[in-house]
């Protein structure tokens, strides 16, 4: 097992309260595995995997919870022990290719920089490492390319370079936070193969976070869903889409699209995700679904075995 996160809590203290942005989430990661984390925007996706690699900046702390990466508790190491790791054995890949890139150096300088800080290549060696990284992930001319500025690129060519910073080291676990929402889906599509190729061939662990539910389906082993900082429920891939337990779920399959008939209008889930300074008592989910009644006032319990659900009145057949 690569990564094992257990009843993780990350909370932001503010003047208005404590927001809960991760709360109690639990999930592992084998060697090789793709995990979709799916979810609304403001439902914790990202500051699950910015807690994983240690990069939750204040007033933001992780509360409670471990997160095991070979015997070690990562939200128990200092930032010195953080940043052997990351970059090096823990990589992510951000939305915007600019949070990796800085504008006003080459290529080449931000990648030899990113290969010998974990690593004793000398600067030859290391521009040949960063060549091939670019040549991996399908960037034409990749030894002129390392004498250019970020600006020169196109944004799917800057989110090419960023994932090839990623994988210079081929990490045993790698955390993609929406890296394709901007691109056009010939772009998305190339990206999603290389990422896919990287998990079969070099065994990397991949978290792959969106919102994006057709990019999941024919990328990730497994899903988890996330709502109001919870992961209301998780199991194989096809087990989720095919047979949603979970209302919120069933919500988020049925306003795909191609699931809806040509004419009819979209299916969509009704209200808006709660204030995390205010929840709810018991399910977060509970004003926005129409099965809910007076049970859903407590928190509900974990339900089933391999496909859990964390729900009073979960599905037991497909999309409602």
């Amino acid at each position: 097992m690569t990564i094992e996160v257990r009843n993780l809590r990350t909370h932001f203290a503010t003047r208005a309260g404590v927001v809960k942005a991760v709360d109690d989430v639990s999930f592992a990661v084998n060697r090789g595995e793709v995990l979709g984390l799916v979810g609304e925007s403001g439902s914790g996706k990202s500051v699950t995997g910015f807690s994983i690699i240690g990069l939750v900046d204040p007033p933001g702390r992780i509360t409670a919870g471990s997160i095991l990466y070979q015997g070690q508790d990562l939200a128990k190491l200092t930032e010195r022990e953080m940043r052997h790791l990351r970059g090096n054995r823990i990589a992510m890949i951000f939305q915007d290719p600019m949070m990796t890139l800085n504008p006003v150096l080459r290529i080449d300088t931000q990648m030899i920089e990113a290969v010998q800080a974990h690593s004793t290549f000398n600067k030859t060696a290391a521009r040949a490492k960063a060549r091939d990284a670019l040549g991996m992930v399908g960037i034409p001319s990749p030894e002129e390319r390392l004498n250019a500025y970020p600006h020169q690129f196109s944004g799917g060519m800057r989110q090419r370079v960023a994932i090839a910073i990623a994988l210079l080291h081929n990490p045993d676990l790698l955390i993609a936070d929406e890296p394709t929402t901007a691109l056009d889906v010939t772009i998305q599509a190339q990206i999603l193969s290389e990422v896919q190729k990287l998990a079969v061939e070099h065994g990397t662990a991949l978290i792959w976070i969106t919102h994006d539910l057709s990019v999941i389906a024919g990328l990730a082993d497994r899903i988890a869903v996330m709502y109001a900082g919870r992961i209301v429920e998780s199991g194989n891939a096809a087990d989720v889409l095919d047979h949603p337990m979970h209302p919120y779920t069933a919500g988020l399959i049925g306003s795909v699209p191609s699931r809806n008939r040509r004419g009819q209008p979209l299916r969509q889930i009704p209200g808006m995700t709660p204030n995390l300074l205010n929840l709810p008592a018991g399910c977060a989910f509970r004003a926005r679904c129409g099965h809910a009644d007076a049970a859903c006032e407590q928190q509900p319990p974990e339900t089933g075995t391999g496909h859990i659900a964390r729900c009073f009145h979960p599905f037991s057949s497909a999309v409602p």
